[in-house]
């Protein structure tokens, strides 16, 4: 898979988090973006957030794609969690849902 671009990964982060997040997440992506996200959707931004997950920015698609599982790519390193690990799951599987 190529590596996404960063405004396809606000386009698509927002669109899942609006109106269904609680709280706010800071998604970082080294070397392409960090992304604040909240029930607003997602904004180019390093503000601090409740909770910080960090990973390849081709984790992040793949995640909201429905292609990875969040919950595995934690167990596998490659989705470092900073703040409540039950609540990065929750935003994790809001992320990677279209409902």
């Amino acid at each position: 898979m190529t590596k996404p671009s960063k405004a396809e990964i606000v386009d698509l982060v927002s669109k899942r988090s609006k109106n269904r997040i609680k709280g706010s997440v800071r998604l970082e992506m080294p070397g392409t973006a960090t992304l604040y996200v909240d029930e607003t959707g997602a904004i180019e931004s390093d503000q601090a957030a409740d909770i910080t997950l960090t990973a390849d920015a081709s984790v992040f698609y793949d995640i909201a794609m429905g292609v990875k599982n969040p919950a595995k790519a934690f167990m596998m390193r490659q989705l470092k969690v900073d703040g409540n690990p039950m609540k990065a799951l929750k935003i994790g599987e809001i992320l990677s849902t279209t409902d």
